[in-house]
């Protein structure tokens, strides 16, 4: 395991209590306005699908799939995520792995991938993506939701009197980036992930075998406005592009 992995592995480790905290069963606010209805419009019906959960966190989407009817197997690398998912849902099955490797999983073996909020987190992004088609059966589709690269959150201020949105560099967006962010909300950890350009994302897809067959910015619909706790949170959703949704296949075998 290279050491940037073995490095991501313990701070995933170190934060996980946090994250059963600020996730939980049901997914944090961004997760429940914003890139859940996508989320599941992407998926489909899953009932009776074999589905994997690639880094699955302490497990919330991996139980609302099981729920939804699917075959859940849920991976992450760390083991600490991996315990606190277990004593959630003792009936899924839940097994540290590598996004990057699945060296536990067969070729062709899921109908469904998810990884949710997940390849931003990868130091190994092109080897996440040959890993993910590698265990798709073919025909099958992977649906990837991932913090939007071009417009991050932490980087981006909302003025209270006026609208838009604020974003500032410190770095090229175009160069590869690993960064670290500081602690928030009740975190007291800082925050590693890993910037890439967008187009670097959809050169992984196409370089792995993946077709792209459909693309979101998930952002709040009005339905859903009333369900946001705040004004000021509100007109941050509607300004601040958060994530990007893909939903990516694997070519069927030839007849």
């Amino acid at each position: 395991m290279s050491t940037e992995i073995e490095d991501a592995r313990e701070f995933w480790n170190r934060v996980a209590d946090d994250w059963q905290t600020q996730v939980g069963r049901d997914g944090d606010a961004n997760r429940r306005l914003n890139s859940d209805p996508v989320l599941w419009s992407f998926a489909g019906d899953v009932q009776g699908l074999k589905v994997l959960d690639a880094g699955c966190g302490t497990g919330y989407l991996s139980i609302k799939l099981a729920e939804r009817g699917a075959l859940v197997t849920g991976i992450d690398f760390s083991e600490r995520m991996i315990a606190i998912a277990r004593a959630t849902d003792p009936t899924t099955d839940f097994h540290v792995d590598s996004c990057s490797e699945l060296s536990t999983i067969e070729d062709d073996a899921f109908d469904m991938v998810v990884a949710n909020y997940v390849l931003m987190d990868t130091p190994d992004l092109e080897g996440t993506i040959v890993a993910l088609h590698r265990v798709l059966k073919p025909g099958g589709v992977a649906v990837l939701v991932f913090s939007h690269p071009c417009f991050p959150a932490g980087r981006a201020t909302v003025p209270g009197n006026r609208s838009g949105a604020t974003y500032v560099w410190d770095f090229p967006y175009f160069q590869r980036q690993k960064c670290i962010d500081p602690p928030w909300a009740h975190f007291t950890s800082e925050f590693t992930w890993f910037h890439r350009p967008l187009s670097d994302y959809w050169k992984a897809f196409i370089a792995a075998g993946f077709a792209v067959i459909d693309f979101e910015e998930p952002r709040v619909t009005e339905d859903r406005y009333h369900l946001v706790e705040t004004e000021r949170a509100l007109k941050k959703s509607q300004a601040c592009p958060y994530s990007v949704a893909f939903k990516l296949q694997k070519a069927a075998k030839s007849a």
